[in-house]
């Protein structure tokens, strides 16, 4: 994604089993190789993984896509 991945849309090298399409690959974005898997990032399972992602593309989201998201989980 050229212009980087906006918070809330899935990544487009996101294959349908949860693998990167590129991973190993030069043009993997330097952001994508910093990511470690580590027990605050990923939790124990795939479930806890998706909660604690979300919440960290809402906190880091910008202010329009944070409000928005704020207001959807507060009806």
């Amino acid at each position: 994604m050229p212009l980087g991945k906006p918070a809330g849309v899935r990544c487009v090298q996101l294959l349908a089993d949860f693998r990167c399409a590129i991973f190993g690959q030069p043009e993997r974005p330097a952001v994508c190789l910093s990511l470690r898997p580590q027990l605050d990032i990923c939790g124990v399972e795939r479930v806890e993984a998706l909660r604690l992602l979300a919440a960290m593309e809402i906190a880091t989201a910008p202010d329009s896509a944070f409000t928005a998201a704020r207001k959807s989980r507060l009806g």
